[in-house]
């Protein structure tokens, strides 16, 4: 798609990471929340901490981990509650790539970390689950495989729902990411007509209702999402499909 490519490269105006810069953002009316937090409480889709929201519970090994954001944080961040006493868990690396083809550039698989979340806060037969808040619960299929850059077209269904705000829209552009402002480099982007604002970054995005992406940047105001396959991989980490993860609660 050389012209949503060419869009991407050099098109946009005002591009932004959601985590970092200041966006004026015209919140939509929501309805009244029709859905019983549980507790510990689903985190996937929700606000996570600061700047990042939650994107999908995933596992490392015998690890819990929630994704969000690689420019949200640093690595060894503790994250605490609202309380600022609970401990959420600790934040992990980024997707970086090992090479990078443009010099003076960070090269990312997806704009992705994970927080390595506490075994007290770890939501036991939801992690299959994304908490939409007035969009409601979202349930990831049993074996559903993350979405990649190729299985997302011009047109998909997108739905997010950072900073508890639910929106959904279509994908308007997909196309590499590099910008002299940035100092990161994604070979994949996808744009799509839902608009954003800072602390959406992290948070889960879905296309077709499947699972797909990252919220990552801000063009003139409306969303930037990274693919979550590619992520997933770089990182070592299985998506969450089943309540538990396809692992023995303790």
């Amino acid at each position: 798609m050389a012209q949503g490519r060419r869009a991407l490269l050099i098109g946009l105006a005002v591009v932004a990471a959601l985590g970092i810069a200041a966006i004026v953002f015209r919140q939509p009316s929501q309805p009244a929340r029709s859905t019983q937090v549980v507790e510990p409480p689903v985190l996937a889709g929700q606000q996570l901490w600061g700047a990042c929201a939650g994107g999908f519970y995933a596992r490392r090994g015998d690890s819990i981990v929630l994704t969000s954001s690689g420019h949200c944080t640093t690595e060894g961040t503790v994250v605490y509650a609202d309380d600022r006493t609970t401990v959420r868990g600790v934040f992990g690396p980024e997707a970086i790539d090992p090479t990078c083809p443009h010099p003076g550039k960070t090269c990312l698989a997806s704009d992705m970390n994970y927080l390595v979340v506490a075994d007290d806060q770890i939501p036991w037969g939801n992690l299959n689950l994304l908490d939409f808040g007035t969009g409601g619960y979202r349930s990831i299929e049993a074996g559903a495989a993350p979405l990649a850059c190729g299985d997302i077209r011009v047109g998909d269904s997108v739905e997010i729902n950072g900073r508890n705000i639910n929106r959904t829209g279509t994908v308007t552009e997909k196309g590499e990411y590099l910008h002299d402002a940035d100092g990161d480099y994604f070979a994949c982007m996808i744009a799509a007509d839902i608009e954003v604002g800072t602390g959406d970054s992290g948070g889960a995005a879905l296309v077709r209702g499947l699972p797909a992406g990252v919220a990552s940047r801000s063009f003139d105001g409306f969303l930037g999402f990274t693919p979550l396959a590619e992520g997933l991989a770089r990182l070592g980490l299985a998506l969450c499909t089943t309540p538990d993860c396809d692992l023995v609660r303790p």
